[in-house]
Order: structure tokens, then sequence, then C-alpha cells
């Protein structure tokens, strides 16, 4: 299989249609699960299939492991490549990553305004023209709503999609029937799509569901859910 076929058979038009077309520019995306769920293998899979398209993604870790989050994304290539029969999966592979920057901020440390200011200086002066950029380990039901405002607020300017993968820090959180905490409830509002993970032992997969797609609120299944066994979004 080439990469076009891949890219046109691919589950993730399927959770594209899901979410009424995908993501946007301008728009936040939150993938949100209890830790050990498999958020950060669905993150790097919708990275991987934007690298597949030759689009720009930026990988901003706060996890301040980096070549934990390089693994992830070698791992990804190799089963979504083996499972496919991908065709010349070396030379593709080593294609992608000029379409992909890696990047480490603790957000303890540095305030978002940094941040911020550290990726538009990198897709202003870098020459990087990023259409993607993922927040991966961001505490976002910790962080102000200033700070997510202000993150909103660069999506719409830069026009970019921002995908953050969540879970909850706090002890006291409650969960709806879908995997939602309480904690994400005030920052709805700042919210374009948002996607619940929960694993549903009776099928053996962890459940996808769309809670939130541009102004729609009524939850529906994703269509695609997690492979138990690769933890990458398949066709359910």
């Amino acid at each position: 299989m080439d990469i076009q076929q891949l890219n046109s058979m691919s589950p993730l038009r399927v959770f594209e249609e899901s979410i009424n077309g995908g993501l946007g520019k301008g728009n936040l995306g939150v993938i949100v699960s209890k830790h050990g769920v498999g958020k950060t293998a669905c993150l790097v899979h919708l990275a991987t299939d934007k690298l597949f398209k030759s689009e720009n993604v930026i990988h901003v870790s706060f996890s301040g492991n980096v070549e934990h989050v390089i693994n992830w994304y070698k791992e990804v290539f190799r089963e979504i490549a083996a499972i496919q029969s991908l065709d010349d999966a070396a030379m593709v592979y080593n294609s992608i990553l000029a379409n992909r920057v890696v990047m480490n901020f603790s957000q303890e440390q540095v305030p978002i305004t940094k941040v911020l200011a550290s990726l538009e200086s990198l897709i202003s002066q870098g020459s990087f023209k990023a259409d993607t950029i993922l927040f991966d380990g961001f505490k976002l039901t910790v962080a102000s709503e200033e700070d997510i405002q202000k993150i909103k607020a660069f999506a719409e300017k830069m026009q970019l999609e921002i995908w953050f993968a969540v879970s909850p820090v706090r002890p006291d959180v409650v969960y709806d029937d879908y995997g939602v905490p309480n904690t994400l409830e005030k920052y709805f509002d700042q919210i374009d799509v948002l996607v619940a993970l929960k694993y549903d032992d009776k099928e053996d997969k962890v459940m996808m569901t769309v809670v939130r797609a541009h102004g729609e609120n009524v939850p529906k299944p994703a269509k695609v859910a997690l492979d138990p066994r690769t933890m990458l979004i398949a066709h359910n």
C-alpha cells in the first residue's frame, strides 16, 4: 500500500467525520481520559496522520521527557506501517520527520505567554509553517481560564489546530458516564471539540465518545475506538 491509499483508508477519516469534518484552524480540541487509558497514543496517531498528509506538526511536551515522545512516534509509525503493509516504510518515516518538531517546557516554570511566544517565533521566524500543535501533558484542568483563553486566541491568530491530551490531576475528580471529569467543565466554552476515552470491558476496547463538536453538545459514539493491542485508533 502506498501513502495515498493509506491516507484514504485510515480510520482517521471516520474520526474526522464524527467531529463534523475535523477540528479546523483556530480551534482547540481535547482528548480526555483517566491516566493510562491511551490518550497519548491517540494524540500521536492524530499527529502521524497529519504527517502522512505532508502537514507540519509541533509536539509540545510538558512531561520533561522528549525521548519518550520520539519513541511514541516510532512505535505508532511502526504499527501503522505493519498493519497497512506500507510500501518503503523506512523511506516514508525519514521523509515525514522534516514535518515534525518536538519541544519541551515545564508548565510550572514557564508561563504560557512565553510558550506561545516561542511557538510564534518558530513559526514566523524559523520558517516552520505549522498546521497543528499538540499540547501533551499540559495540566489543563488546573490551568487558569485566562491561560486557556490565550491559547485559544493564539490558535485563531496563527490559524492553527491545537489538540490537548488531558488527564485530571486532582484526587477528588468525578467522572461522567463517558469519562469526562467535572474539573473540565469550566473550560467548555473554549473547547471546540471534546473527545472522551473510556475502557469498555465488555467490548475490550477503549471507546471514544464525541462529547462536543463545534457547538454540538450531545454525546455520540465516535464510530472508532482504540485497538486494545496497539492503542491506536481503529474502525469500531
